[in-house]
């Protein structure tokens, strides 16, 4: 009980101190599952993946359903390098087939989530190899390739997103972002116009379009682009300091100063 108590109080690691003691000594039972259960999300919280992975696959016989102890278990499986064991897992979360190009496609998505692109490419490979015409596929591998610095291989894989998908607005974002990285301005503010029209509520597009402004010599439309920026993302360092750039090349000096003296306390902060 004093186990599952700290498990409760979010002190992972004196849960497993206490659990650790006694879990082979409990009589099969309720308790003896509840303390297998709290020892593998208790590892899990303390970073002990691998540890935590033989009390999460216990569990599997009586918590077939469990959607927590299977999304522990899955992601223990991406982080410890077992994308064989971690695909069933998620395919069991999903309730999809584990070998179907929705099961990898859905691996991949998780692997992402804890930066395994490596992995997550091989999977998204297969997923096309099964289906080429998944959406969401192209994406990540284009999002993968233009995080690398591939940027000719990621704009190849937003376009053929946006073949079975034109609505997609994170990948005219992403495409915009890889022509901005390019220096190909007027393709990159296209890009982004587009992803604005479709979602509207979204910072990212906003700022690389006022960096795409102010390289145009644009630099009222380029404050207008990062005020918006600013209103839905008030916290973004980022957009606070190119407005500032923006203002001081517009001679708004005070203004200026302001904006840089907020990027200043958000980077504090972040640190």
């Amino acid at each position: 009980m004093l186990g599952v108590a700290y498990y409760h109080a979010n002190e992972p690691v004196r849960a497993i101190e206490q659990l650790g003691s006694v879990v082979d000594k409990l009589p099969e039972g309720s308790e003896k599952q509840e303390s297998i259960q709290v020892l593998g999300l208790a590892h899990y919280l303390a970073g002990r993946l691998a540890e935590s992975i033989p009390f999460l696959e216990q569990t599997r016989t009586w918590a077939p359903n469990n959607l927590e102890l299977a999304y522990a278990l899955g992601m223990a499986y991406i982080q410890t390098r077992q994308p064989d064991k971690a695909r069933a897992s998620v395919a069991r979360m999903f309730g999809v087939a584990e070998d179907s190009p929705a099961g990898h496609l859905l691996t991949a998505q998780m692997m992402v989530r804890v930066e395994f692109e490596e992995f997550a490419e091989a999977e998204l490979k297969r997923t096309l190899e099964k289906d080429p015409k998944l959406p969401q596929a192209h994406f990540l591998l284009g999002q993968i390739a233009i995080f690398r610095n591939r940027l000719e291989e990621g704009i190849d894989h937003m376009k053929r997103e946006l073949e079975l998908n034109p609505g997609n607005s994170m990948a005219l974002y992403r495409l915009g972002d890889a022509y901005a990285r390019q220096l190909r301005w007027d393709e990159a503010i296209a890009a982004l116009q587009r992803s604005l029209w479709i979602n509207p509520y979204y910072s990212g597009p906003y700022i690389l379009l006022g960096k795409a402004y102010m390289k145009k010599n644009q630099p009222s439309t380029a404050e207008e682009m990062l005020r918006r920026a600013i209103q839905f993302d008030p916290n973004n360092k980022s957009a606070h300091y190119m407005l500032g750039q923006v203002l001081q090349q517009l001679g708004r000096l005070e203004e200026a100063k302001r904006e840089f003296e907020i990027a200043g306390r958000l980077r504090g902060e972040t640190q």
